[in-house]
């Protein structure tokens, strides 16, 4: 299904299940199947959500324009909005991973108001110099295709994986410019009941209590790292606990 971003851009979302809403926004490079993939978006749909999954712009099956001017500052946010906007959604809460948890954040602070919010896989750290901490990004995408990547590097296995989802660089580079910073007063603004919810292993996790403190919400940490914590039991019983 498509819906308009906040400039008309056609953007992507899939949906499961009926009742309350719950919308699921992926990480960097990733896109919203990801939900189904790993399992959590069908054992949501079971216990009675509605579960919403965008592909954020320039990722999945959303316009991947190569166009600057489609990479406005805080477009994500925008096109978060839009969505809710656009399903007229009064009752719903949001989860986010990775950069999909600093896109709710990023909605937090711009205005919406869902019922809950959980943020997995991300930190304060990262969120207050968002825009400054995007160099590895632009080189990756920079070298993607070129062959320069040095076998068994990071770069070489993300660059593989990278091409296994169908990825597109140069829009992914592009998107980087409309990533930008969180000021401690935005996060003061928030009273959505928060949670935030990192694995052990994961490296966000060394500023994650310090991010649930600025939102005054609360920390659980579950077993794993930035990509495995998701599949652990004490993720979902944490997740639904909070959503319930």
């Amino acid at each position: 299904m498509d819906y308009p971003g906040r400039d008309g851009v056609r953007l992507a979302y899939q949906e499961t299940g009926e009742g309350r809403s719950v919308i699921l926004v992926h990480g960097h490079m990733a896109r919203g199947a990801h939900w189904v993939e790993s399992g959590l978006a069908g054992r949501l749909a079971e216990r009675g959500y509605r579960v919403i999954m965008p592909d954020l712009r320039g990722h999945g099956d959303s316009a991947r324009p190569r166009d600057p001017a489609c990479y406005p500052p805080d477009v994500l946010t925008d096109d978060g909005l839009a969505l809710i906007g656009h399903l007229g959604l009064a009752d719903y809460s949001l989860l986010g991973h990775s950069l999909g948890g600093r896109t709710v954040i990023r909605m937090l602070a711009r205005g919406a108001t869902p019922r809950r919010a959980l943020i997995s896989g991300y930190g304060l750290d990262a969120l207050l110099h968002a825009a400054e901490r995007t160099a590895w990004y632009r080189e990756f995408f920079s070298g993607c295709g070129t062959g320069n990547f040095e076998p068994g590097s990071d770069e070489q296995e993300t660059e593989e994986w990278l091409r296994s989802t169908g990825g597109d660089p140069q829009a992914l580079l592009l998107a980087l410019d409309s990533w930008v910073n969180t000021a401690p007063e935005e996060l003061k603004s928030i009273t959505v009941p928060t949670l935030v919810l990192t694995g052990v292993q994961d490296w966000h996790n060394q500023s994650a209590k310090a991010l649930a403190v600025a939102l005054h919400g609360s920390q659980v940490e579950v077993p794993g790292d930035h990509f495995t914590a998701e599949q652990s039991q004490e993720f979902w019983e944490a997740l639904t606990a909070f959503l319930e």
